[in-house]
């Protein structure tokens, strides 16, 4: 029998060990995908701050002759190319849960959609980290590159909410009715928190953290634009209590109420770390525990958000 009359029957013999339902291996994939993403800006974070932004000084390769980094490049190499490879295990998952949704892609499109699109966004990452490069750490390139990451930890938290049945057209959690009010608070919430994220880039790119000595500034105001990205964190904070109040006083229970708790953990932990490294001279581990805190709190806004929207209004 030829190899080209054996793939259909092989496709076939796989095809019969996938899912036909949306089980515990599909979650567990849409879950690391999300933590992937997350530590992706970690990993980004440490580039940054310790200054290893150039460790690997060209791409794709990380030198002239090498595809990895090599012991003379030291350190800086070393934490380059290790948040370079965290991008082929990101890749692997979100193929890998193609291939698990591969018998439900009709099914649950939504969930196939989602996958697809965190898997074409890694060679989108790649380009943009290799224009970051090339760019010698242009400070508006590597604020598009962590900002393509916060969408990416956005799209892997609905992953994680449909795999679960939390929300969505296919839920099989039931939610208790809500509030009128808390769609649009939800709303403005996640809307206030992408626009501080935002503007946390253009103070990034203002600040001394470049992730190289040599690397170039935005040139604009770091401390006004400091105060602007405060104003959209306050108004997260104070729409994060209005939700809370409401939870309290209607006593909602379930989902929402834990997602409303931990959306304000996130946003009173992000304070106080934007206000301490402000009044300390922005230390490289306040800000690396900031750029966590920013992945966490767009996970948390959207699935505040993504609850508040799929649950029925009273």
């Amino acid at each position: 029998m030829s190899t080209a009359s054996r793939l259909p029957q092989f496709a076939g013999r796989l095809a019969s060990r996938l899912p036909r339902t949306v089980d515990a291996r599909v979650r567990r994939l849409a879950v690391a995908s999300l933590i992937g993403q997350t530590l992706l800006v970690v990993t980004g974070g440490a580039v940054r701050l310790t200054a290893s932004g150039l460790g690997c000084p060209t791409w794709p390769r990380c030198t002239d002759t090498s595809l990895v980094n090599t012991a003379e490049m030291g350190i800086h190499g070393f934490i380059e190319f290790g948040n370079r490879l965290l991008t082929f295990a990101l890749a692997a998952v979100a193929a890998l849960m193609l291939v698990y949704l591969w018998n439900l892609r009709r099914e649950r499109r939504d969930l196939f959609l989602l996958a697809l699109g965190l898997l074409a966004s890694i060679p989108a990452q790649a380009v943009i980290g290799g224009i970051t490069v090339l760019t010698g750490l242009n400070p508006w390139v590597v604020g598009l590159h962590f900002l393509v990451s916060m969408a990416l930890v956005v799209f892997a938290t609905l992953l994680v909410n449909r795999a679960y049945g939390r929300t969505g057209r296919y839920m099989t959690v039931s939610l208790r009715a809500l509030p009128g009010t808390l769609r649009p608070v939800t709303s403005a919430v996640a809307l206030f928190a992408a626009l501080a994220v935002m503007l946390g880039v253009v103070v990034t790119g203002a600040g001394p953290h470049a992730g190289d000595a040599d690397a170039p500034r935005n040139g604009l105001d770091w401390d006004l634009f400091s105060h602007i990205h405060a104003v959209p964190a306050y108004l997260v904070t104070a729409g994060s209590l209005v939700a809370l109040v409401l939870v309290l006083m209607r006593r909602i229970a379930g989902p929402f109420r834990t997602a409303v708790f931990g959306l304000l953990g996130v946003t009173v932990l992000q304070a106080v770390i934007g206000f301490t490294q402000y009044y300390n001279g922005i230390p490289a581990l306040l800000v690396g525990a900031h750029m966590l805190g920013a992945a966490l709190l767009m996970a948390t806004a959207t699935n505040a958000w993504d609850l508040a929207r799929s649950s029925p209004v009273e």
